[in-house]
């Protein structure tokens, strides 16, 4: 599926929650925070770095800038995580501790999302849509839909050796 717009995204939209998240838990810990406002501030502008970057990173036109934007979007989640461990090992977030795991638990399931969008995109012969022409895009989409083609084939081979092998074919029914 090819997205038009970021919104639509699904690694933005989870980066989303993610600093809502970040947000809710430092409105939750307004009085654990105290004496230690550059770690709640540090922690909201990383999360919010997340979205923007996958957004930004989007609108650029390029497949070498996006690559570009989603290596600093990770490493914002990177940093949020880190801060985590901060947060974790200070006794007076003892009682947030069930928020702190999910946020460190979000953080690794968008590094996940942005690190496999990345591998895809090094390996693509687009340079990215500002560059893409009409004639490359058509030639794009139909390789596309030879590869899908081929992949199903392949796995109605497997699917009909599998059942010739275990006579499956031959059972009456």
């Amino acid at each position: 599926m090819k997205y038009k717009r970021f919104e639509d995204l699904p690694v933005w939209k989870e980066a989303i929650d993610f600093a809502v998240k970040v947000f809710n838990l430092s409105e939750k810990a307004r009085s654990e925070y105290a004496g230690s406002g550059d770690l709640k501030n540090q922690l909201e502008r990383a999360a919010v770095s997340v979205s923007n970057n996958i957004a930004e990173g989007f609108e650029r036109g390029t497949t070498t800038e996006l690559i570009h934007f989603l290596y600093i979007s990770r490493g914002s989640s990177g940093e949020c995580r880190s801060l985590t461990y901060i947060l974790g090992r200070l006794p007076r977030f003892g009682k947030h501790k069930a928020e702190i795991l999910d946020l460190r638990s979000r953080s690794e399931k968008i590094n996940k999302q942005l690190y496999g969008w990345i591998n895809s995109l090094k390996n693509t012969d687009i340079k990215g849509e500002k560059f893409l022409t009409d004639k490359e895009r058509i030639s794009y989409e139909r390789k596309k839909e030879i590869e899908e083609f081929d992949e199903e084939m392949r796995e109605f081979r497997e699917d009909f050796k599998r059942k010739l092998e275990s006579g499956e074919l031959y059972s009456k029914k």
